[in-house]
């Protein structure tokens, strides 16, 4: 009994932190500033539970039958949060009323459920042991949730599912409390009830979650959305439209094929034509193959590495028809190596040079890209250059980011780079 009572605790508090991740994700894709989303949902819901654990006072009576209620609205709130958040965002312009809102009502539900917990199973056991043994398990809990997370739930499942998979762990909870403590429950055969019917709810969005998110996508993006993907380092969508593919990269637009030859041939052949005899070449980022699929089209350069930290995307640009035909198969050329890494320590432990690199990255709108726009990066880059080497760098728009395109300009200058 003691053990399932603990693996209770444990599934409670992972599923709390779950929803807390998946709503700072959630945030920071469409609405980008990851540093900011995380750090404002994580305060909101901290604040919330602690207002959950200051009401549970106030609860004084069936303290059974409400903790059985409060898993059950957890488990339903919180498995169509991501659902529900994704539809409005591409249907109405409430979208962080509506995060913020979600957050603050799971944070209350999550804060009421250990205090009730505890004072449910203070007669089964002393209170020091209480007390140690299910923080333990909460801290246990938020652990196994913050490890699945970006390991398993988010490359395999996606937000949509991980968020409906919890929320039935919640509802589980819930009917097996009802089992566990039938005697101290009134009407635990409508509360039974009840768990049943949430647990069909969530089964049936777990198995429609595909056209939630299709719903969602197809009011986002003007073009057909032909593949959806979430990696554990960003949103991947793709769109067509007659002989157009787009890309968008956590709803920012990163090439149409109708012009990208455009960028691609200005990033690459002005450097890589005034390096003598380039043999080399190192591509930072552009997990497109794009980049590549330009530098290949020089006859004496004998390697090129591309480094890029998504392997999703790198597999997806070389296994996918539409995509590989776009690269012109450049990802699978036998001259090209492909290395899934950060860019910035990969650098930091490279020992070959290269006479041309090329920085191909998304603009720098968060601190995880910041880092790669940096003067310690351009100096690791020039470390790794040869004596007549030459570094690209994707540098926004002159005229559209004119303080981004001259602050990168003045920090290579900064590096020890002549612009």
């Amino acid at each position: 009994m003691a053990v399932v009572l603990f693996l209770s605790v444990f599934l409670i508090a992972a599923c709390g932190l779950i929803y807390e991740l998946i709503a700072g994700t959630l945030a920071s894709y469409l609405l980008g500033d990851s540093v900011l989303q995380f750090s404002t949902v994580i305060g909101t819901y901290l604040f919330a539970m602690g207002i959950g654990s200051w009401l549970s006072k106030f609860l004084t009576r069936g303290l059974v039958g409400r903790f059985v209620a409060i898993e059950l609205m957890v488990g339903l709130i919180g498995g169509f949060s991501s659902s529900l958040l994704f539809l409005a965002f591409a249907y109405t312009g409430a979208f962080r009323l509506l995060l913020y809102l979600m957050v603050v009502v799971i944070g209350i539900l999550v804060g009421l459920e250990i205090p009730l917990l505890m004072r449910i199973l203070k007669e089964r056991f002393e209170f020091r042991d209480l007390v140690a043994n299910v923080l333990t398990f909460d801290y246990l809990g938020a652990l196994g949730a913050s490890l699945l997370f970006p390991i398993l739930l988010v490359p395999r499942l996606g937000l949509v599912r991980s968020a409906l998979l919890f929320g039935l762990i919640n509802a589980g909870v819930a009917l097996w409390s009802t089992f566990l403590f039938a005697d101290r429950i009134a009407g635990r055969s409508g509360l039974r009830a009840v768990s049943v019917l949430v647990l069909a709810a969530l089964v049936a969005g777990f198995a429609g979650a595909d056209r939630i998110a299709n719903a969602a996508d197809d009011t986002l993006y003007a073009d057909d959305v032909i593949l959806s993907r979430v990696t554990k380092y960003q949103r991947i969508v793709l769109t067509r439209w007659k002989d157009d593919l787009r890309l968008f990269l956590n709803s920012h637009l990163q090439f149409s094929s109708r012009d990208e030859y455009r960028y691609h041939e200005a990033l690459v052949h002005p450097g890589l034509a005034s390096v003598a005899a380039p043999r080399h070449v190192l591509v930072l980022g552009g997990g497109d193959g794009l980049a590549v699929r330009e530098v290949l089209k020089y006859p004496q350069v004998e390697r090129v590495t591309l480094v890029d930290l998504d392997e999703e995307m790198t597999r997806l640009f070389t296994t996918h028809a539409t995509l590989s035909q776009l690269n012109a198969g450049a990802l699978g050329a036998p001259r090209v190596r492909v290395i899934n890494a950060d860019a910035f320590p990969w650098l930091e432990a490279a020992t070959e040079t290269f006479d041309f690199i090329v920085a191909d990255f998304p603009d720098p709108t968060n601190f995880s890209l910041g880092k790669l726009y940096t003067t310690a990066f351009y100096r690791l880059a020039s470390k790794r250059l040869s004596r007549q080497g030459a570094l690209v760098v994707q540098s926004t728009s002159p005229l559209f980011a004119r303080q981004s395109y001259w602050c990168i300009v003045e920090t290579l200058e900064k590096a020890g780079f002549r612009t």
